[in-house]
C-alpha cells in the first residue's frame, strides 16, 4: 500500500512537471493578452461617430495571441520551439540552457517553475492521494505558482486566475474536499477581501498613495475561501514578515525597482503554501517565535 502511495505521488509529480511547462506559457502570455485587450478597449473608446476621430484613432489590428497561438519562439532569433525542445526540465538540460538555433541563454526560471510545480503536485498526491481533495490542492498550487510569478514580473494579479481560485475554494468547501466548513469558507472569502480593502483605503486617505492593488484583495479572499477565516491572521502575518525581510534585503543590495515597491502577491502566495503544507496554526506559532513570544 505504501508503494502505491509513492507511485501515485510520482505520477502526480510527473503531471506537475507538464503543468509547470504550461504555467510558463501562462506567466509570460496572460499579462500580454491583458495588454492587448486593454489596447483594443482603449481604441474602441477613443473612436467616436465623428469621421475625423475615426481616422485619428484607428482600432489597432492585433495578431491573434493567446495561450495556444502563436507557437513558442526564441525571443532573440524567432526560432520555433519544437516539441522535443519543450520536454520539462530534460530539454533544458539537453540544450544546456541555450536556444538550439542562436545559442542565446534560456532563463533558468523555466525549469525551476516546472520543478516547483512538480514538487507541489507530488506533495499533494502523496498527502491526499488521487482523490478530489488531492486534485483540488494541485489546482490550488498551480494557480498560486502562476500568480506569484506574474505579480513579481508585472505587479498584476489577473482576475482570470484569482476569481476562479476563489470560487474553487468555496466549491471545494461545499463538496467537503477540504476540512473547512462552508460557513468558515464564505466568511473567510468576505473577510479576506474586506480587510485588505479597508487597509488600502486607510493608507490612501492617510498618505494619498496606493499601497496595494485590488488583485491582492481577491487573492487574500481566495486564501480565506480555501483555509477559512481563522487562517487569515496567520497568513497575513507570515506574508508581512516575509515581505518585510525581502524588501529590506532588496533595499540593502539596491535591487528595489523604480519607485521602491515590492509586489505583495508573492508573499501572500508563500504564506498560502506554508498554510497548505504545515497548517495555519504552524504559521502563527512560527511568527510568534520570531518575535520572541
Amino acid at each position: 500500500m505504501e508503494l502505491e502511495v509513492w507511485l501515485n505521488a510520482g505520477l502526480g509529480g510527473l503531471f506537475g512537471l507538464l503543468i509547470g511547462s504550461f504555467l510558463n506559457v501562462v506567466i509570460y502570455r496572460l499579462p500580454k493578452m491583458m495588454e492587448h485587450q486593454w489596447a483594443a478597449e482603449l481604441a474602441a473608446m477613443s473612436v467616436s461617430s465623428d469621421e475625423t476621430n475615426q481616422q485619428q484613432y484607428p482600432a489597432p489590428e492585433l495578431a491573434k495571441f493567446n495561450l495556444m497561438v502563436p507557437r513558442s519562439r526564441c525571443p532573440a532569433c524567432g526560432h520555433e520551439v519544437q516539441w522535443y525542445e519543450n520536454i520539462p526540465v530534460l530539454s533544458y538540460l539537453f540544450l544546456r540552457g541555450r536556444c538550439s538555433s542562436c545559442k542565446v541563454r534560456i532563463s533558468v526560471r523555466y525549469p525551476l517553475v516546472e520543478i516547483a510545480t512538480g514538487a507541489l503536485f507530488f506533495f499533494c498526491i502523496q498527502r491526499w492521494g488521487f482523490t478530489p481533495t488531492g486534485v483540488a490542492w494541485c489546482g490550488f498550487s498551480a494557480a498560486l505558482v502562476a500568480l506569484a510569478f506574474i505579480d513579481w514580473d508585472t505587479t498584476l494579479l489577473p482576475d482570470d486566475i484569482t476569481l476562479p481560485l476563489l470560487w474553487a475554494g468555496l466549491l471545494a468547501s461545499a463538496l467537503q474536499w477540504t476540512n473547512v466548513p462552508l460557513n468558515a469558507s464564505v466568511i473567510g472569502a468576505a473577510a479576506g477581501y474586506l480587510s485588505l480593502w479597508l487597509v488600502y483605503w486607510g493608507f490612501k486617505l492617510a498618505t494619498g498613495k496606493e499601497g496595494m492593488g485590488y488583485g491582492d484583495f481577491k487573492l487574500f479572499a481566495a486564501l480565506g475561501a480555501w483555509f477559512g477565516w481563522q487562517a487569515l491572521v496567520p497568513i497575513i502575518l507570515m506574508s508581512s514578515v516575509i515581505g518585510a525581510i525581502v524588501g529590506i534585503g532588496m533595499k540593502i543590495f539596491s535591487s528595489l525597482r523604480e519607485g521602491g515597491y515590492v509586489p505583495f502577491g508573492p508573499f501572500l502566495v508563500g504564506a498560502g503554501f506554508t498554510a497548505m503544507v504545515f497548517g495555519p496554526n504552524a504559521i502563527l506559532d512560527t511568527v510568534l517565535r520570531l518575535f520572541g513570544f
